[in-house]
């Protein structure tokens, strides 16, 4: 069965940085869209990196633009995300998700993604 697994959040002060990462399984890892999303408490889902793993296109959101980036590993099956200049509002549960066929609408949109990991908490302090 398809099982995402993310890693290394944690607790740090504004202006260092993170690296996430979401190892899957029990599907092959090319060729898929994949993505990393967060949700603060009291906030929907929002997208913050989504990518074709084949290459195609990587849509970063404009809140994240030149502090994050991702990247991944095919001999692991990784997707790793890594956050610089990590700023409070960037505080929030992180997941990762994969579309299993064809290319989303909206990269952005939680609802075009099949599955999804735990996620992992990254709280930024000022």
């Amino acid at each position: 069965q398809v099982k995402l697994v993310e890693s290394g959040g944690g607790s740090v002060q504004a202006g260092n940085s993170l690296n996430l990462s979401c190892e899957g399984s029990g599907y092959s890892f090319g060729n898929r869209w994949m993505g990393w999303f967060r949700q603060a408490p009291g906030k929907e889902r929002e997208g913050v990196v989504v990518t074709h793993t084949g290459g195609y296109a990587t849509y970063y959101a404009d809140s994240v633009k030149g502090r994050f980036a991702i990247s991944q590993d095919f001999a692991k099956k990784t997707l790793y995300l890594v956050m610089n200049d990590l700023l409070p509002e960037d505080s929030a549960m992180y997941y990762c998700a994969v579309r299993m066929s064809g290319g989303p609408r909206s990269p952005f949109l939680p609802a075009e993604y099949d599955y999804w990991g735990q996620g992992t908490q990254v709280t930024v302090s000022s």
